[in-house]
């Protein structure tokens, strides 16, 4: 009996569980035929001031935020907006992680092959900008063997590489590049003017001015997925907001001027939506092509690890010892040091290196400028220093007292004791933590990107911004990076045995 008691109740729950489903599913249909509103991912740059940017309470502000988000009431659909690099916009479209992106990205014949742009919705142009004391630079021919700073996969960084003789610096974003010019570490920027223009006016910036007239007429759109079924609506929700004065309104609001005349098309944009992106090059024949470029970054890259390492090594083994020294104050300035450069980002203190001490000099009055490779290595250095000095210091301490005591039983110095007693039987322990700190520091030089320095990673950056080929270069650049370490890995590896008389025995018998 209580066996069907049992199978009953469980029917009669099942009947209940599948009742609440089917009426948990009619009340979803019938608020889907209501009219939710569409949700659309939409990637954008918060650092390219006035059109997308923080504002007051870490808020998305800007004039194409203002734009995107009247499109999307016009047009019956939400904007979840998702903060990416530039670089990596078109790429994350390509890869259909996002549904659309309004950053500012000019129309251009090859990004219509790789995506879908909506109908222009600002009109743009690109300048020149550069220091108020430059009398040199009249225009676009004197840019000639010149110092350029750009935002990487911009028409700005395209249209520096057409002039002779230029020595072009990218970063993630023009106020980068622009600081870069104030710190006098470049000759101009090329950007686009309206981003130029609001940086000076805002007083943000000082001691620039832009040189006229601008090189290019550009036009903006809205970028979206190859043959997104997303564009008609963005379209339609554009052309109201055009047609019923509020694209004015929003523009008054950021430019205090009346907005030009936009055309409905650009004129190779129909047909390269229906094209689409011709696959020319095989994945193959991608990586063959950017392989050269990939590994002279490569080899950048093992030139600015083992110069970091020597530098850090050398501070590292001083810092170790002032730990461990018997006056205090010498062993809490290094406690200091470490617990500084162990407790900040890399990232931060790169910055610190290049930007800041620069901007502090001028704040100063006096000039001065660092060169990236110095700054990159003086950065590595100084970090990888407080985590070697922690490596040393518990390498020495972890052998043994009698030592010691032997050492100056026969009659050895401090010093003595320390370089031929202690020191070497040390060493040898702290070869497998100093060879994570090398892989680890061969890791970090991808970090460097951040200043324009020209790595492996920084490499594969700029053949991306060209070529849109994101997943077989970063790919064959995570091959790269993985055949160092293993390298270095077997390296470190050998040396262990080389140090150690056990084991250099046991391999040779």
């Amino acid at each position: 009996m209580a066996r069907l008691y049992i199978i009953r109740w469980l029917r009669v729950s099942l009947a209940i569980a599948l009742c609440c489903l089917l009426f948990l599913g009619g009340c979803n249909t019938h608020h889907s035929a209501a009219g939710v509103e569409k949700t659309l991912k939409v990637a954008t740059e918060p650092a390219y001031p006035p059109f997308e940017f923080l504002g007051q309470g870490n808020q998305l502000q800007g004039f194409s935020i203002d734009l995107m988000n009247a499109i999307a009431n016009a047009a019956g659909f939400k904007p979840n907006f998702q903060s990416i690099p530039f670089d990596g916009i078109i790429p994350a479209l390509q890869a259909k992680t996002i549904d659309a992106a309004i950053s500012s990205i000019t129309i251009t014949e090859e990004r219509a092959k790789a995506v879908s742009f909506s109908r222009p919705y600002f009109k743009s142009g690109l300048a020149i900008a550069i220091r108020d004391d430059n009398q040199d630079i009249t225009g676009f021919e004197s840019l000639k063997n010149k110092k350029i700073a750009v935002q990487l996969g911009t028409t700005g960084f395209l249209k520096a590489k057409t002039i002779p003789g230029v020595q072009i610096r990218s970063f993630d974003s023009t106020p980068l590049a622009l600081q870069e010019l104030i710190n006098r570490n470049v000759d101009a920027v090329i950007s686009d003017a309206p981003v130029t223009l609001y940086a000076m006016n805002t007083g943000n910036l000082q001691g620039i001015k832009l040189v006229q007239p601008l090189l290019t007429e550009e036009f903006y759109g809205i970028a979206t997925t190859k043959n997104s079924p997303n564009l008609a609506l963005i379209n339609q929700g554009l052309t109201k907001v055009l047609e019923n004065g509020t694209y004015t309104q929003i523009y008054e609001k950021w430019f205090k001027a009346k907005p030009p005349q936009l055309p409905e098309k650009l004129p190779f944009q129909q047909e390269a939506n229906q094209v689409g992106r011709p696959l020319i090059f095989t994945s193959i024949g991608v990586i063959l092509q950017s392989l050269p470029t990939l590994l002279r970054g490569a080899l950048v890259t093992l030139q600015l690890t083992v110069l970091s390492m020597i530098l850090g090594l050398t501070g590292g083994s001083l810092l170790g010892i002032a730990r461990l020294s018997k006056v205090k104050l010498i062993s809490w300035v290094a406690r200091v040091y470490i617990d500084f450069f162990r407790g900040t980002p890399l990232l931060v203190q790169i910055f610190m290196v290049y930007f800041g001490i620069p901007a502090l000099a001028q704040e100063l009055g006096f000039t001065f400028s660092i060169e990236r490779f110095v700054a990159a290595v003086l950065a590595l250095s100084l970090n990888s220093a407080a985590y070697l000095a922690e490596i040393i210091r518990a390498g020495i301490q972890s052998i043994e007292v009698g030592q010691s005591e032997a050492a100056q039983a026969l009659g050895l110095s401090s010093t003595q004791t320390m370089r031929y007693v202690i020191f070497p039987q040390a060493l040898r322990r702290m070869l497998p933590p100093l060879g994570n700190e090398f892989i680890a520091m061969l890791k970090d030089t991808s970090l460097v990107t951040i200043i324009g320095f020209q790595e492996l990673f920084r490499n594969g950056q700029l053949i991306v911004a060209e070529n849109y080929r994101a997943f077989e270069i970063y790919g064959t650049v995570a091959v790269i990076y993985l055949c160092l370490t293993l390298l270095s890995s077997q390296a470190f590896s050998r040396l262990e045995i080389w140090m150690n008389p056990i084991k250099r025995r046991q391999v040779k018998v």
